[in-house]
């Protein structure tokens, strides 16, 4: 099994799929074997689709968790085992309800930024609602990727493999210097982990707990994660009136319709909108006595 997860690895990474998802699709791969103790190689669909089941009814697994470990034995067997007889169309594919992402008020975030005292901590997450960032790409930032004279970030090994610029705005500009002068980081990431500062790119883990920490703080009740600044800052972008083409740019979405769905999201929209009752000249009804 070990040489069979060495070459789906090694398949994975010459097709351009981020570490991220990687270790999730390995993940995957590793339960379903120890399901059935036996190598891939001499399984088929019929086993593909009672662990499918598996997973849907006995242990309850979302439709998108689903989803997950379809595309990750998908890539199993259709890329790594050159199994072309398996037909995943014919697997289950449990419908993966459509839920809008939850976001923040301004008010919200700034009082998140204020409960973290940690500078470093606080640089990070600053810089995923300001540049609209993922929490991996903001993790992974270096020092050179902050174009201090074209007021950009540059964003490299984006998802899919892709490079692009994010917003670098005047405040977020300073935090990053204050905190670079207090840090002074001497390895190539400009977020280094706890342990060294010459050391490998602080982990999300790390920052998600130092953000779980700020909302119980804050006393927030919604779900945050780093993931919802992101979210955050999109949607207030187009609140503020930036065009749908300028966010999709700036989050480096492949398809302007993953951009869109923030425009459901926009409560100064819905509190501008007029509806069509209010544009009909009725008489106000007279009171029951």
């Amino acid at each position: 099994m070990s040489q069979l997860r060495e070459k789906m690895d090694q398949d994975m990474a010459l097709r351009g799929l981020s570490p991220n998802t990687r270790a999730t699709y390995l993940h995957c791969v590793s339960v379903f074997v120890r399901h059935f103790m036996r190598s891939p190689r001499a399984m088929g669909a019929e086993d593909l689709r009672s662990f499918l089941l598996h997973l849907l009814q006995v242990k309850k697994r979302a439709a998108s968790t689903i989803a997950v470990y379809v595309g990750a034995l998908r890539f199993l067997f259709w890329v790594t085992l050159r199994r072309t007889d398996i037909k995943f169309l014919d697997l289950p594919r449990p419908k993966i309800p459509m839920k809008l992402p939850s976001v923040l008020a301004v008010g919200e975030v700034a009082r998140l930024f204020e409960a973290i005292k940690s500078l470093k901590h606080r640089a990070i997450l600053m810089t995923a609602y300001g540049s609209g960032l993922r929490i991996t790409e903001a993790c992974r930032l270096r020092v050179e990727d902050i174009d201090t004279e074209r007021r950009v970030l540059i964003v490299r090994n984006a998802k899919r493999g892709r490079e692009r610029h994010a917003v670098l705005g005047p405040r977020l500009l300073a935090v990053l210097r204050a905190y670079w002068k207090a840090a002074r980081p001497k390895g190539p990431y400009l977020f280094p982990g706890r342990k060294s500062a010459k050391g490998p790119a602080i982990t999300r883990a790390a920052v998600s707990r130092a953000l779980k920490l700020a909302v119980g703080k804050v006393g927030l009740t919604k779900r945050v994660t780093p993931h919802t600044l992101r979210h955050s800052f999109a949607t207030h972008l187009i609140e503020a009136g930036t065009d749908l083409r300028t966010v999709q740019v700036l989050l480096g979405h492949a398809s302007i319709r993953s951009t869109t769905r923030y425009v459901h999201l926009t409560e100064a929209r819905l509190a501008g909108l007029v509806s069509p009752l209010d544009r009909i000249a009725l008489a106000d009804p007279e009171p029951q006595r």
